[in-house]
């Protein structure tokens, strides 16, 4: 009698587990039935809403914490099974500080890394987008370059002032050396004026991000597997040479 009741309680706990898994579904995806991803050698990282830094945003607030981030980029270096990284963006920036972090810790990895600017990769979102091996953006998607302020600050200190603009000449450097925009380009975009209404910078669209050399090609989710693959490939290739 004892073997049948402690099954039956297995049982109803089984169910009850199974229940709530799929209410967790219904109430974060919408949907009961959900495609499950193979085992694969590709990590896919998404860094959606706002960069949060070293100010906690508002609940409301839709963010990518950074220091959630970084651990998972050591992670993915450490693991032997990860053999590429694909990063899907769709930022509206965000903390500069923790958006260069994010740029040199994605740029410094050993592995193949593509990126795919989904949307928007504005502000900060821009050196995220280019610290990767290869970067897409979808045809619709946007960048918004602009200089480094402080949102709702007047600045009235000389060193200040100084401050932001070596923080500014950071993210130009990073931008410039890991894409094939020419500075002069870049700045031209940065401090334009009349593209924003009243505000200084450029909203670049799609194919115009690649026109420039900021983004590498116009592409979704098929171009970005096709390339993680083929500089894996080239990857095993070098490794092998480097043995024999």
């Amino acid at each position: 009698m004892n073997n049948k009741t402690e099954k039956k309680e297995d049982q109803n706990q089984d169910q009850q587990q199974n229940s709530s898994a799929l209410v967790q579904k219904i109430q974060q995806l919408g949907q009961s039935n959900i495609p499950q991803a193979p085992d694969s050698n590709i990590h896919v990282l998404s860094i959606i809403g706002q960069v949060e830094g070293h100010i906690q945003l508002p609940p409301q607030n839709k963010t990518t914490k950074y220091e959630h981030l970084l651990p998972q980029l050591i992670a993915i270096e450490q693991n032997p099974k990860i053999e590429g990284l694909i990063i899907l963006l769709n930022t509206v920036g965000g903390d500069v500080e923790a958006g260069l972090a994010l740029s040199e810790m994605i740029s410094s990895i050993s592995k193949p890394t593509v990126s795919i600017v989904l949307g928007g990769g504005h502000s900060i979102g821009v050196p995220i987008a280019v610290a990767t091996n290869y970067s897409y953006i979808v045809p619709t998607a946007t960048m918004t370059i602009h200089p480094v302020r402080l949102t709702g600050l007047v600045i009235g200190v000389p060193q200040t002032f100084e401050y932001l603009d070596k923080m500014q000449d950071r993210v130009i450097n990073f931008v410039v050396n890991h894409s094939n925009i020419k500075e002069e380009k870049f700045k031209d975009l940065m401090f334009a004026k009349g593209n924003l209404t009243r505000d200084i910078g450029t909203n670049v669209i799609g194919t115009d991000a690649v026109e420039y050399g900021l983004i590498d090609g116009v592409g979704g989710v098929k171009e970005a597997m096709q390339k993680i693959n083929e500089l894996i490939n080239d990857n095993k290739t070098v490794e092998n040479q480097v043995i024999q």
